[in-house]
């Protein structure tokens, strides 16, 4: 028993220190890594920067495709009521012209 109590706390010391020795090794690839990550982060921001101006016209040409596509539907739209207006008006008058 003696001995365990020698023994056992020399191994506990000596796991401790393997165990700290691998924590600071990974933080060390850890800060590695985010650093890399960083830069790789900020190449996207800059070419997604120099992308925003595509959008922009994308979204201006959109736009007008949409205006116009609204302004071709409007007119159709009152072409059709045109016609059934008229034939409304001469229904009308027919009926109109019927009952005389």
């Amino acid at each position: 028993m003696q001995v365990l109590n020698d023994v056992l706390p020399i191994v506990l010391l000596f796991l401790g220190a393997v165990l700290l020795i691998v924590i600071i090794i990974l933080v060390t690839k850890l800060v590695k890594t985010v650093d890399k990550i960083n830069i790789i982060l900020d190449d996207v921001e800059g070419k997604s920067q120099s992308l925003n101006g595509l959008f922009k016209a994308i979204e201006r040409l959109g736009n007008t495709l949409d205006s116009a596509n609204n302004k071709v539907t409007g007119f159709i739209a009152g072409m059709v009521k045109k016609v059934f207006k008229q034939k409304k008006a001469k229904k009308a008058k027919k009926e109109e012209e019927e009952n005389e």
